[in-house]
């Protein structure tokens, strides 16, 4: 059985989801090793989710309820959040409905901004992960790439991403308001990992050309060279020099700790009054001709900058709202102001969605009844070549009685199997293993149990 427990931006606060990013990476391991009866788990952790998604390989009729709770106490462990507030939270999606979920999350249907591009590429990441960490499981692998497929299929479809919005765009599209003139605008850019290239991509498609970036990772150089901008040497002085310099600073790194926060702001502003920014102008523009400014950078406690933060964890501390004339813009603001859905385009593509979980859900449903089409064809075939050791013994070697035997094999089989996917499909296979026991004396048990579960304390998002 699939099932997914799932705490994002509908459901969980910023707090929680912040706390679960930072341990998420070992949540996976943990899960598998806290149950038995898990044969794999992938964890996708966004800006504005974190999800599990666990393969439970228990035999028919068997609760999964110890597995869901075992998975709770993991990710407990590993992210400091409690089991009972996760239980409070976190919604359960199992059997066909994670398939369901998964996909409209991967098509940017479950977004902040529906149809945000950059969450197919970090589901991808996230199954890239569990197999180099050795979580994932061959069900598991078919629903995510399945998920990648579909997420396609929706966006050369439907209209939902036409316009290329993103969560990096929306913060920009709510920033205007507060920018007079973008190509007068002087940008610090923190990060050089997953939302930095789209980040300078659309920060360029408004006109602004002064760009610089900072790593706490050291990476700066490699990244400000392949996007021809400038890089910020990873002294603190030199960080805080240009963050009193720039007009928008923009953080999307994914460091587990705050690299803005108000010292480092007021520090910069210190260093750039006394004259010490050495590689720096020493004359910003002033206000009328461009961003945010409204007086040369040697007035600098009449500055106003505004500061976007990206980041989960946090990249900015929300002491800096406390320095003269910085705006803070994080995760929390931004989903706030979140836009409604483009409604037809996203029933167009929750259609696609649903057509393309039916089909999983159908392979995945006919896949169930392997074992006992896999025991009838034992069976036959056993018949069949006892038959055949017999016509051999009688002296009939010729090739045309096997081939005889053969065919009639095939034809008397051709009815169970198409009967099997027919009943697979409709959600009769105990109808298949009764047929089975009943005519042939063959017992088969499922490995799987598709019975409806539900999480006392949670949230039950099963479609």
């Amino acid at each position: 059985m699939l099932i997914c427990l799932s705490a994002n931006h509908k459901n969980s606060s910023f707090d929680v989801l912040e706390k679960l990013s930072v341990g998420a990476d070992a949540a996976a391991g943990g899960m598998l090793s806290g149950h038995d009866a898990l044969s794999g788990a992938v964890v996708v952790a966004t800006c504005n989710r974190f999800e599990a998604y666990l393969d439970l390989d228990e035999p028919f009729g068997v609760s999964p309820l110890p597995a869901v709770y075992a998975a709770i106490e993991a990710v407990s462990v590993s992210t400091g959040v409690s089991a009972d507030l996760l239980r409070d939270t976190l919604d359960l999606v199992h059997g066909n409905g994670v398939a369901e979920h998964l996909f409209a999350v991967t098509s940017g249907l479950e977004s902040v901004v529906v149809g945000e591009g950059e969450i197919a590429g970090q589901v991808r990441r996230s199954l890239e992960e569990a197999r180099a960490q050795g979580t994932t499981s061959p069900e598991l692998e078919r629903l995510f790439q399945r998920a990648s497929q579909t997420s396609r299929g929706v966006k050369n479809r439907t209209g939902i991403g036409a316009a290329g919005r993103s969560l990096v765009r929306l913060s920009l599209e709510l920033a205007e308001s507060r920018v007079t003139d973008w190509a007068h605008t002087r940008v610090l850019l923190v990060g050089t990992g997953r939302y930095a290239g789209a980040s300078l991509a659309a920060l360029r498609d408004l006109g602004v050309t002064d760009v610089r970036v900072y790593s706490p990772s050291g990476r700066a150089v490699k990244f400000a060279t392949a996007h021809d901008i400038a890089a910020v040497p990873t002294d603190a002085g030199a960080l805080a020099t240009e963050t009193a310099l720039a007009d928008l600073i923009l953080t999307c790194t994914t460091v587990e700790h705050h690299v803005i926060d108000a010292s480092i702001l007021t520090a910069g502003r210190a260093l750039v009054a006394a004259g010490k920014a050495a590689a720096a102008p020493a004359v910003h523009p002033a206000a009328d001709a461009t961003g945010l400014r409204s007086c040369p950078m040697g007035e600098t406690e009449t500055a106003r900058q505004l500061v976007i933060d990206l980041g989960l964890p946090r990249n900015v501390d929300p002491d800096v709202s406390e320095v003269p004339g910085v705006e803070l813009l994080d995760l929390e603001t931004i989903r706030i102001h979140a836009p409604l859905e483009q409604l037809n385009a996203t029933s167009e593509a929750r259609k696609l969605v649903g057509r393309a979980a039916k089909k999983f859900s159908a392979v995945a449903e006919e896949q169930s009844l392997a074992p006992a089409v896999v025991a009838l064809r034992s069976y036959v075939f056993d018949i069949l070549d006892a038959e055949i050791e017999r016509a051999h013994a009688r002296g009939d070697n010729s090739e045309q009685t096997e081939a005889a035997l053969r065919h009639l094999t095939g034809v008397l089989l051709h009815t169970p199997m198409v009967r099997s996917r027919e009943l697979a499909r409709a959600g009769e296979q105990a109808a298949f293993l009764g047929g089975l026991d009943a005519l042939f004396g063959i017992d088969v048990t499922l490995p799987e149990a598709t019975a409806a579960v539900e999480l006392p304390g949670a949230a039950d998002a099963a479609s």
